[in-house]
């Protein structure tokens, strides 16, 4: 009885991702900024990058569920320079969810992979959505509470936050899940979404910057812990391999191209 009673619990706790899932599920990649070549040796705290440099862009993604909207990653703010002074972001969230016709008050979630400034400069024009951010990065800005944070409005109370300790199922029926990968930063997430066509598809946030990353299971010496960034990579390609998902580096500008150009989206 005991061992039945287990398995019960089991199946019970996976459910969220076993759900039969109804609604109609969009994915569309937005441009959140173009930083150009930089310097990547810090990307490997064994040495791996030293005298490399690669192209980096900040990628946000629009999950549309139903009539409802999760907005994954807010990109840079708008004033954003690169190095020669020249405007990172050239076209905001705003801009293009008004040429996919996309009222920003349908956006239901902010959800934000983690607290750097690439990931949540624009996210403070979606005032009336509901925060989700892993719990270790939502203590860290409570704590620091800073008045110039791009996410103030949250941590002030102006808006409806929700820590995320662990997975989330974003919207109940396992399309849309928010993975706890831990180790970039304390709260880091990654994403899954399910889609009718395409399958599953896996956005990293900042698990890898590139491919070259990836593929060699390289730690930045600005990962916050080195030991759960290790075993975060290993969860997250198991998981690819398990579901034969198409795999999404955020930064990297090869992987734009994984996603129907915009304004067109992936189903």
């Amino acid at each position: 009885m005991k061992s039945l009673t287990l398995a019960l619990v089991l199946v019970l706790a996976s459910a969220g991702f076993a759900q039969a899932q109804t609604a109609e599920v969009k994915l569309t990649r937005l441009d959140c900024g173009d930083m150009g070549e930089r310097d990547v040796a810090w990307f490997s705290d064994a040495h791996s990058f030293d005298g490399v440099k690669k192209p980096f862009v900040a990628s946000c993604y629009l999950v549309q569920h139903g009539s409802d909207y999760l907005l994954w990653d807010a990109g840079f703010g708008t004033g954003a320079k690169k190095d020669d002074g020249t405007p990172i972001v050239t076209t905001t969230v705003l801009q293009q969810l008004a040429t996919v016709g996309v009222d920003p008050k349908a956006v239901r979630f902010v959800g934000v992979s983690h607290i750097h400034g690439d990931h949540t400069g624009q996210a403070g024009d979606f005032p009336a959505a509901t925060l989700l951010l892993g719990k270790g990065d939502w203590d860290k800005i409570k704590a620091a509470n800073k008045s110039d944070d791009p996410l103030v409005h949250w941590v002030s109370g102006g808006g409806a936050a929700e820590p995320v300790p662990g997975d989330k199922d974003v919207f109940g029926d396992g399309s849309v899940v928010m993975l706890n990968m831990p180790g970039h930063t304390d709260g880091h997430h990654s994403l899954l979404v399910k889609l009718k066509t395409k399958g599953y598809v896996l956005i990293t946030g900042d698990l890898a910057h590139f491919h070259e990353a990836y593929d060699g299971n390289e730690v930045p010496g600005f990962n916050t812990d080195r030991a759960d960034s290790l075993a975060s990579l290993d969860r997250f390609k198991k998981m690819a391999k398990n579901l034969n998902a198409t795999v999404i580096i955020q930064h990297d500008p090869r992987d734009i191209a994984k996603l129907p150009a915009f304004p067109k989206a992936a189903e």
